[in-house]
């Protein structure tokens, strides 16, 4: 786990699954952050954050990288 960020910050189980199950699984796992989908290739800012965790899916909505806070 991060030392800044409380709670679990990385869900490895979770390539390769549906995106929305992903969602709702981090979300479940980790009630101080919101788990959002974003489809790859997707320019997004490259703050980081707390309280975020970015699902990134194909076009198939399969999760393709490992999500992960911030």
């Amino acid at each position: 786990m991060s030392s800044e960020c409380q709670g679990k910050d990385t869900w490895p189980e979770l390539l390769g699954s549906q995106g929305t199950v992903a969602e709702a699984t981090i979300e479940r796992e980790n009630s101080l952050v919101d788990a959002q989908i974003v489809l790859e290739g997707t320019i997004v800012t490259a703050d980081f954050r707390c309280d975020r965790v970015r699902v990134w899916v194909n076009t198939d909505g399969i999760v393709t990288r490992v999500p992960r806070i911030g």
